[in-house]
């Protein structure tokens, strides 16, 4: 990935500023740590259950913690001192991780009540969610086609099962934290992260990496077949790492948006059937094409409204997703080839 550009930022954020960063040692909060270690700021505690060795990315210089946050005393320890809290920790991954382990996915709301209390006892200034497209009502995602998703259409709320749910409460909760203690929440809701330095197998990656991997497998074991779950008229659209940690800097920076949910998004619509010709496009292969109907496949259609987004920031997630597929197949191929090779991977730590 590039190193992103230096910014300041209008919240007078020091750069000797305590920046707590939880989820750390996963795929989107392990790249927002580099963001904001590449940004100059100094003292930045990150924070993740894994076991260290186990982390996708390690920043030098950054204090890194193993330490379960759905346990309250951990999370009072994590904060201390913090001027900025981003909670980005969830039990989660990809629609097959999603739909089958959904337990899982609701024990994450004890991280985010446990963080965002202990934030606002700590004194912190602000505190960042991550939210999920997945808190959407459902019934406004049954066509392919669908008419993309504006913030309003959470509610009536008929969110997704287990991930969705867990979502829109802690959502609740940060709006809450602000109308009745004045702490200052951001809250994003986040549209199909995808990029380098993620799972790329294993059942919590999501479609770009797998269907990468079905491609990069498919090649190197001259077996030109792929499996695709669902009939591969499913849509969704897909935001580029990179968008991802420079947007959340610039929703966090806006006090406009305190307490405000807000899509963090691309608004490029990709059917799966599209993708897996993009990918085999990047790959310089043809394959036979199979669909799993009895597979997790999530809802029909789902896209980001950016309307909202470019009226208060001027900005929206830019990259095409051809090239950050094309970055994201590349990497994933490395990483194959270095498991074949016995070298340590990604997925090999998790």
């Amino acid at each position: 990935m590039n190193t992103p550009i230096f910014r300041e930022n209008k919240r007078n954020l020091k750069k000797d500023d305590l920046i707590v960063i939880a989820g750390a040692g996963g795929f989107i909060a392990g790249a927002l740590t580099r963001f904001f270690h590449d940004q100059g700021y100094t003292r930045i505690r990150a924070i993740d259950k894994k076991p260290l060795p186990n982390w996708y990315q390690r920043v030098p210089g950054v204090e890194c913690i193993s330490m379960d946050l759905s346990e309250k005393e951990n999370a009072i320890k994590a904060v201390e001192g913090a001027v900025e809290v981003y909670n980005l920790a969830a039990d989660m991954g990809g629609m097959g991780f999603i739909e089958r382990f959904r337990i899982e996915c609701l024990r994450s709301i004890l991280i985010n009540t446990h963080m965002i209390e202990a934030a606002y006892r700590a004194g912190a200034e602000r505190y960042f969610f991550s939210s999920s497209a997945c808190a959407y009502n459902i019934t406004l995602q049954q066509d392919p086609n669908v008419r993309a998703l504006k913030e309003s259409d959470a509610y009536p709320a008929m969110a997704e099962r287990g991930y969705g749910w867990e979502k829109l409460m802690s959502e609740m909760f940060c709006q809450e934290y602000w109308a009745e203690r004045g702490l200052k929440t951001y809250i994003a809701r986040f549209h199909n992260v995808y990029g380098p330095n993620g799972t790329w197998d294993g059942g919590r990656e999501k479609a770009p990496a797998a269907i990468c991997r079905k491609v990069i497998e498919a090649k190197a074991n001259n077996k030109p077949e792929i499996t695709i779950w669902g009939d591969g008229t499913q849509t969704r659209s897909f935001m580029y790492i990179d968008d991802c940690t420079k947007g959340i800097d610039m929703i966090v920076d806006c006090d406009d948006l305190i307490a405000t949910p807000i899509n963090l998004g691309s608004n490029e619509l990709i059917a799966i059937n599209q993708l897996v010709s993009m990918a085999e496009e990047i790959g310089g292969i043809k394959l036979q094409r199979k669909y799993d109907l009895d597979a997790p496949r999530g809802v029909a259609g789902r896209n980001s409204d950016n309307t909202f987004i470019q009226q208060v920031l001027k900005w929206e997630p830019k990259t095409p997703f051809m090239e950050g597929l094309t970055k994201t197949y590349k990497w994933i191929e490395q990483q194959y080839v270095d498991r074949q090779a016995g070298k340590p991977t990604v997925r090999d730590i998790d």
